[in-house]
């Protein structure tokens, strides 16, 4: 029975949801795979808050410039047309609602679109929030890309977020190992299943009361 994707086949399914011609800043960690997934015949541009607009996808092995890195410290590439700008520019890009789509990890995403992604106040724990709270407020639409459960089996999905917030309403949408989750009018809408989960078996895992769109 399978009840889980792979990071890589919900990578491909989130690249699937970016509209052509948008702008896109993918955040640090397994967020970076989209953009191994985006369609080669579509114009969809990377941003990377370290100051790079165009970014394109990793180098061949021998041909790493070490002064094009994202945000997370990985090597990259320029796409032709590609821009390079201070870091305070690219944080007003950020902040000024310049962005159409960013892809976030997640420690809890709560019903009513609540993110908390930068500490879980664990002891010895090093909180870094980054640009995160800037993406968060900032662009049109906020994705997150996260396992449903913690490894000691909690719901990342939550009535209301423990940790500290990154941001306030601001998710859209939830990509899961399990399922897909619209947040809709203070809770989380199952918009697609993945593998033999149902819509019980979901509600079970989180404890909340899912909605669910027509055909699940």
């Amino acid at each position: 029975m399978t009840t889980r994707i792979s990071r890589d086949d919900l990578a491909r399914r989130i690249a699937a949801d970016i509209p052509e011609g948008s702008y896109v800043n993918l955040g640090i960690g397994a967020p970076t795979l989209v953009a191994n997934f985006l369609p080669a015949d579509e114009e969809i541009i990377l941003h990377t808050e370290n100051g790079l607009l165009g970014m394109g996808p990793a180098p061949e092995p021998g041909l790493v410039d070490p002064d094009l890195i994202n945000a997370g410290k990985q090597a990259v590439t320029a796409l032709p047309g590609a821009a390079y700008f201070h870091h305070a520019d690219s944080f007003a890009m950020m902040r000024g609602g310049h962005l159409d789509v960013c892809v976030l990890g997640a420690f809890q995403v709560s019903q009513t679109g609540d993110l908390a992604n930068w500490s879980t106040g664990a002891p010895g724990a090093i909180p870094a929030v980054g640009g995160a709270m800037d993406l968060a407020i900032g662009a049109k639409d906020v994705y997150v890309m996260t396992d449903l459960l913690t490894k000691q089996g909690e719901s990342k999905l939550v009535a209301a977020c423990t940790y500290p917030l990154t941001g306030v309403g601001c998710v859209s949408r939830v990509y899961t190992d399990h399922a897909v989750f619209d947040v809709a009018d203070g809770a989380f809408v199952v918009r697609e299943l993945f593998g033999d989960n149902t819509i019980d078996e979901l509600r079970e895992l989180t404890g909340l009361a899912l909605g669910a769109t027509e055909g699940n």
